[in-house]
């Protein structure tokens, strides 16, 4: 994380936020952190532990999650299964601005390969599986996600919303 863009007063989403382990060090670097975790009880032992943070813990699908409507930024290590269309989902949205992703190795590949659009796909780190408290079958690395255009501007819209 020592290498992810977050800044003091970014929005960051944290997909598959579990107990914490992302969301608690980018709320101590001043972001306002939007943790998404779909199992009921770790999303209530975390609202627990970040009560009265800058922390919101949204209990929901990571497909089902609303992508915030102005610059947000993305640290996570979200469930292996279903990386390839929240990549693909990540690159079509227009707000944002950098996305930090602890990926399979091999899916990082793979995307790396077939990434094209108005963001850059690079291999960051590798993480070894010895990192995680439950180990992958193999090892992982950070993909990161970096818009090769200009950034959105706060409180600009997306195409085809109606200002209602």
């Amino acid at each position: 994380m020592a290498e992810s863009p977050v800044r003091r007063g970014d929005v960051v989403v944290d997909l598959g936020a579990g107990r914490g382990a992302l969301t608690l060090p980018l709320a101590r670097t001043g972001a306002r952190v939007l943790a998404v975790e779909l199992h009921a009880g770790r999303a209530a032992g975390l609202r627990t532990v970040v009560a009265g943070s800058r922390v919101a813990v949204v209990e929901v699908a990571i497909d089902a999650f609303r992508w915030p409507g102005h610059p947000f930024r993305v640290v996570a290590n979200p469930p292996y299964d279903g990386v390839n269309a929240l990549v693909r989902r990540l690159l079509r949205e227009p707000h944002l601005l950098s996305a930090d992703l602890v990926v399979a190795e091999g899916a990082a590949r793979g995307l790396l390969r077939r990434a094209g659009g108005p963001a850059a796909l690079e291999m960051g780190p590798r993480v070894p599986r010895s990192a995680f408290a439950h180990p992958p079958p193999g090892d992982a690395c950070v993909l990161r996600i970096r818009r090769s255009g200009p950034a959105p501007r706060p409180g600009s819209r997306r195409r085809g919303r109606s200002r209602r």
